[in-house]
């Protein structure tokens, strides 16, 4: 039967509980007596038992990584353990607030997550579209695969710390023998060497490398919009799971339309005698052409909306309006004919003279106004 609790549930010494948890399910279906009469399959219940026993209480797992059995009773064990369950080394990070790492780190680790920027038109936004983008992140080693060792060689346990990837010091203080622990300075706290690095990616399981992803853009984004890509990041070391990558997408500005939340808006251009009397515009928006009724007697600013032709929302139902913002034009250069019937139409209208200001806006100061209320 084998001793090492890890190599009991088939786990790494990094594992989660969640892994354990799993691992022990699936040995104590197998081994269970139920199942199985076999002595050699009951003794390997037992044994798996008492490793979940251990591995899965937080405390005793640590018990056990700093080198004791918590299922072997009382007293003095490896790595300094009292009979209590305590090390010197809790002693001493309960006065200084420090803590050693646990035993060895592992070598696959997850990938950095990685940010990009992609440029898209208005159009391209509201109606969505695929775009083409080249990451430059890091992959996994095609020489090694990921393993960061040469052909034939595999890791071997440190022979300073003895698979332990932390040593520890014994030393005297007013509390008496402080025993502190610290990384392997010759494996980095890895447990293992590398005694044959890949001299591709030189052991880090990993190079950089450039690639092209064509990815979705939803209708509807806006400038800020994150989409995220799972796993296209970096590749982690020791040919770990690849990060996620995500793209911000920044919509280009537009010569006629700008974005207000769901709706567009744009400025039409519309000449006086038109404002006047009313006209119909045909106007190029993005879903095509659409007419643009203005009313006779539009003033200067004043909005049409055109419902349904804004933006789309994104990830609900519908979408915004275009607002229309009319801008009348005063003709600035008028010749003689020109000039003679605007002042017949200006004798016409009584607008030959503008006299003082509008009653929104009068005249004078504070007591002016005063006095023409009572007037």
């Amino acid at each position: 039967m084998p001793t090492d609790y890890y190599e009991v549930l088939g786990v790494a010494r990094d594992a989660s509980a969640d892994d354990i948890k799993r691992a022990y399910r699936r040995l104590a279906r197998q081994y269970h007596p139920d199942v199985s009469g076999n002595a050699e399959d009951q003794e390997m219940f037992k044994a798996v038992s008492n490793a979940y026993e251990v591995l899965s209480d937080p405390r005793k797992r640590e018990m056990y990584d700093l080198g004791g059995d918590p299922l072997r009773g009382s007293g003095s064990g490896p790595g300094g353990m009292t009979g209590d369950g305590f090390t010197f080394t809790d002693i001493f990070d309960a006065f200084f607030g420090q803590t050693s790492s646990r035993g060895p780190r592992s070598r696959t680790r997850r990938g950095q997550d990685a940010l990009l920027r992609v440029d898209v038109d208005l159009a391209a936004a509201m109606f969505g579209t695929t775009e083409e983008i080249q990451v430059d992140t890091a992959v996994a080693c095609p020489t090694c695969g990921g393993g960061g060792t040469s052909d034939g060689s595999e890791f071997v346990t440190c022979d300073v710390c003895r698979g332990r990837g932390e040593i520890s010091h014994v030393q005297r203080s007013f509390l008496g023998q402080v025993m502190t622990t610290r990384p392997c300075p010759q494996c980095r706290g890895f447990g293992t060497v590398n005694p044959r690095p890949c001299p591709e990616c030189a052991g880090d399981g990993r190079v950089r490398t450039r690639r092209t992803l064509n990815i979705e853009v939803p209708a509807g984004v806006d400038s800020g919009t994150r989409l995220q890509l799972v796993g296209q990041g970096e590749v982690g070391p020791g040919g770990g799971p690849a990060g996620d990558l995500y793209v911000e997408v920044h919509v280009l500005e537009h010569p006629v339309y700008s974005r207000e939340g769901d709706d567009l808006r744009c400025s039409l251009h519309v000449p006086m005698a038109a404002a006047a009397l009313g006209t119909t515009v045909e106007l190029e928006t993005l879903d095509g052409t659409h007419d643009v009724v203005v009313p006779p007697g539009t003033q200067f600013g004043e909005r049409i909306v055109l419902r349904g032709l804004g933006a789309p929302r994104l990830r609900t139902n519908g979408r915004g309006d275009l607002n229309v913002f009319v801008e009348v034009e005063t003709p600035t250069m008028l010749d003689e004919q020109q000039r003679e019937l605007l002042q017949r139409l200006a004798a016409a209208r009584g607008e030959e003279k503008v006299v003082g200001p509008t009653a929104e806006q009068p005249a004078g100061g504070f007591f002016s106004r005063l006095r023409g209320k009572f007037s």
